[in-house]
């Protein structure tokens, strides 16, 4: 592991030995999408974020990119246009046999659906209008963190991310929804204003340092993953 990502790791173990919720019995972490919705129009690009509320059992009053679980239904939804293959290959990388090739692009979708589900934003093309059909064509798979042990809820999220000027999404129709609230546009390198969880702090760092390496984001880049192991946060790369 590098020094930058030795220290992301230990950042992470010092957040989760300092929490203070109760601990949960061991739950199995549930496949869950993340986007990261990219507006590189300014000089320094900016990432879509939204509150979540009070009344949320996971990371509640915090800000984080739209997403949530991958429901079943994901698996079976058609795409305007499909994942670039060197992404749906590293979204199969590290996973156990009954991981299969549909619940990789379910998780795309996943990320699409809960994009327009909590802040109103449409990845489906203009000739779909009316479905769910998303263009997932241009999606990067960025990083990929498992939820520690102990926690109310555990998922297996897997970020995506994405440029604004390569969807078709009008973002005019940008709107708060019961999940996601005020809604805002943060710059990927200055967020210290927003109170944001300690795992999508470290996606963003992980965000900011890919793009100083090449700002068009390839597709086939090495992925950070990020998960509990003895006590500890650890990273590797995909």
């Amino acid at each position: 592991m590098s020094d930058k990502g030795a220290h992301k790791a230990d950042l992470l173990t010092e957040d989760l030995k300092h929490r203070n919720e109760i601990r949960h019995a061991p739950r199995t972490p549930r496949d869950a999408a993340s986007l990261l919705l990219i507006d590189r129009s300014q000089s320094t690009p900016r990432v879509l974020v939204g509150k979540r509320g009070k009344k949320h059992a996971f990371m509640p009053d915090l800000y984080v990119f739209p997403g949530g679980r991958r429901d079943p239904g994901d698996n079976r939804t058609p795409f305007a246009w499909p994942l670039h293959e060197e992404v749906e290959g590293k979204l199969m990388e590290r996973t156990n046999s009954r991981f299969r090739p549909t619940a990789a692009r379910g998780l795309a979708v996943a990320a699409a659906r809960e994009m327009l589900e909590e802040a109103h934003l449409s990845l489906t093309p203009a000739e779909y209008a009316g479905l769910l059909r998303p263009d997932v064509s241009k999606f990067r798979f960025l990083a990929r963190a498992i939820t520690p042990p102990g926690m109310p809820r555990r998922y297996d999220t897997r970020f995506f991310a994405c440029f604004t000027d390569e969807t078709s999404a009008d973002l005019s129709a940008l709107s708060d929804s019961d999940e996601l609230h005020d809604l805002s546009w943060v710059a990927i390198d200055h967020h210290e204003e927003y109170p944001l969880p300690r795992i999508t702090k470290v996606i963003l760092t992980d965000l900011c340092q890919a793009m100083k390496e090449d700002p068009s984001l390839p597709f086939g880049r090495a992925v950070s993953f990020y998960y509990f192991r003895n006590g500890r946060f650890v990273r590797e790369l995909i």
